[in-house]
């Protein structure tokens, strides 16, 4: 299982997942897409027992909800679910498959990562089908 895209994937959710009153879930839904928020909640469902039963794993969680883009934090994550998915096979496993689960309407699951440094820069392709979640500095145009 890939800790790094696991995290990468958790970390803006977690400000939600901490705060799961119905209002936490709607702001969270309305932010990334149902699809996508359905998903994290139902990683952190598996994760959570397993993250409370150890305090390093509770402190590096919270520090990803306070500051989600702050790599060290993220560092401090990847490192406490590594040893926790270590232990449990059978844990990573599901987590893995709820990963890689198609959108409901049957497309495939895509996973498109760039990072784009600079100024001026220009990202020229096409995304079909599921949602498109993360942070978007400056202008965005999306043609349908």
């Amino acid at each position: 299982m890939n800790i790094a895209l696991l995290t990468a994937f958790l970390a803006p959710f977690l400000p939600f997942l901490l705060k799961l009153g119905e209002k936490a879930s709607e702001k969270a839904a309305e932010k990334f897409g149902e699809d996508a928020w359905s998903k994290a909640k139902a990683i952190w469902a598996k994760l959570h027992p397993k993250v409370e039963a150890k305090a390093a794993a509770q402190e590096a969680v919270v520090d990803v909800a306070r500051h989600p883009d702050d790599e060290d934090s993220q560092a401090s994550l990847r490192v406490q679910l590594r040893k926790l998915l270590e232990q449990d096979s059978d844990l990573a496993a599901v987590i893995a498959s709820i990963l890689q689960t198609d959108a409901p309407d049957g497309t495939p699951a895509t996973q498109i990562i760039q990072t784009v440094t600079g100024n001026q820069n220009q990202v020229i392709g096409q995304v079909a089908g599921g949602n498109v979640f993360g942070h978007v500095q400056g202008g965005l145009t999306i043609n349908e």
